[in-house]
């Protein structure tokens, strides 16, 4: 489960327009959710709150064998009024690291889409995020600047600082671009004073110059014109289809190289993954090589349905011939609610809207849930897919070819969000059970 700070960095960069799936760190981002998620351990407990629209606030108290914590700030120039902070309001798959639906690649805004003018001057600002956490009683310290540099580059610094660390501390510099066909990063982190390059390309429109495509199609204009095709085509026997790929392909690499230590290091990777438009099982497949240690890495992740993704990776050493295959799953638990007059009410008017085309209108709410189930099972998972109101939480499990299982369930409980978990491993015959833990959030 992401941190309270995490969350409302992702809801900076949503708010900023940046797209932080489309780059080559997030290439496999699908299956580290998937299979290399982490279990709490111990008891940890964590109370966060958004006091303003730029101002947020989180403290932790954990104990493992010791007593630790944390507390942390985060301030933002770019407010975000609209964010559901309570831990009672938060939805949960904001929260929750799972299969990631690939959305079609958005325009970049044109530059002087930022600009403020005020009596012939220049009055905007870059968006910026500040963040610094202390862990005690190690006086660990990290902190982060982001800030907006134009529509299509990004830089973030990233600093860390602590007696355990050979020079007391490092700073990590990245700049980011990202024009939506491609994405390139350089970053300079002075550990070691290494320099280093990522790339990645899309194959396929570029949404820079096809404003008519869909990489100009936001997620809210996707669902809006996805419902309309349901109602278009209800009571006849034709079916909509949606003009574009349902794919896309993608390729990428990284290079990186220490001055002090003369050491360097690559590798390279591609996915393909389907898109909203495609009208069977969403599913995301990776390839990824590092050359110079040799490892090769290839997963495999499928939605199989509203509740269920699996996954599974298989990784192969060329020069040891080792390998090692994981499989992971993740489960959806839904509440079993039934159907009210208030969750009705919006086809109701869709009805009444089309009236004049033919329809019939219904009198009663029997008959009204007669005609929407009429409308086919799409209508139903359209809405569970953007909803979170039906969700009680999720269980993560994956499992190793050595047989180490470990299990994770994530969910919410009136004011409080929680997680738990535990690793087992059968080799272990003194001590199977191993990392159970517990973590409690609460935020406001």
């Amino acid at each position: 489960m992401l941190g309270f700070m995490d969350y409302v960095q992702q809801a900076f960069f949503t708010s900023s327009h940046w797209n932080p799936d489309n780059s080559y760190g997030s290439l496999t981002a699908t299956a580290r959710a998937l299979l290399d998620f982490s279990t709490p351990n111990g008891l940890r407990l964590n109370f966060s709150s958004l006091s303003s629209p730029n101002f947020a606030t989180s403290y932790t108290l954990s104990s493992i064998g010791q007593v630790d914590g944390s507390l942390s700030y985060l301030y933002t120039s770019l407010p975000l009024p609209f964010l559901p902070s309570k831990s009672s309001t938060i939805p949960l798959r904001s929260l929750i690291s799972g299969y990631r639906q690939v959305l079609p690649l958005r325009r970049p805004d044109e530059p002087w889409c930022w600009e403020l003018w005020h009596q012939g001057k220049r009055i905007d600002k870059k968006d910026t995020l500040l963040y610094g956490s202390l862990y005690l009683p190690n006086s660990h310290l990290e902190a982060l600047y982001l800030r907006r540099l134009s529509p299509v580059t990004q830089l973030k610094i990233s600093c860390v600082s602590s007696s355990a660390l050979k020079s007391g501390g490092s700073i990590l510099f990245l700049l980011q671009r990202d024009v939506g066909k491609y994405s390139t990063e350089y970053l300079y982190s002075t550990d070691s004073a290494l320099l280093g390059v990522r790339g990645l390309y899309n194959f396929g429109p570029d949404a820079r110059t096809d404003v008519s495509s869909m990489g100009s199609e936001t997620a809210t204009e996707a669902l809006r014109r996805k419902a309309e095709d349901v109602f278009s085509t209800a009571g006849t026997k034709e079916t909509s289809t949606t003009v574009g790929l349902n794919g896309r392909f993608s390729a990428g690499a990284e290079l990186y190289y220490g001055l002090l230590n003369k050491s360097g290091g690559m590798s390279t990777g591609i996915r393909f993954t389907t898109l909203p438009s495609h009208t069977g099982f969403p599913y995301t497949m990776t390839l990824t090589l590092n050359p110079l240690m040799g490892n090769l890495s290839s997963t495999y992740a499928v939605k199989a349905g509203q509740s269920l993704a699996l996954c599974s990776r298989f990784d192969f050493n060329f020069y040891s011939y080792e390998s090692e295959l994981q499989v992971g799953m993740e489960l959806w638990r839904r509440r079993n609610q039934t159907q009210t007059v208030e969750n009705l009410e919006w086809v109701r008017r869709k009805l009444v809207e089309r009236k004049d085309q033919g329809w019939g209108m219904p009198t009663s709410i029997s008959e009204l849930s007669s005609e929407i189930k009429g409308l086919g099972e799409e209508v139903k998972e359209l809405r569970d897919e953007y909803s979170d109101e039906n969700t009680a939480g999720v269980l993560k499990a994956r499992m190793t070819h050595e047989g180490t299982i470990g299990l994770l369930w994530e969910g919410r409980v009136k004011e409080l969000l929680y997680s738990c978990g535990v690793i087992v491993d059968f080799k272990r015959r003194e001590q199977i059970f191993r990392g159970v833990g517990l973590e409690i959030m609460y935020s406001s």
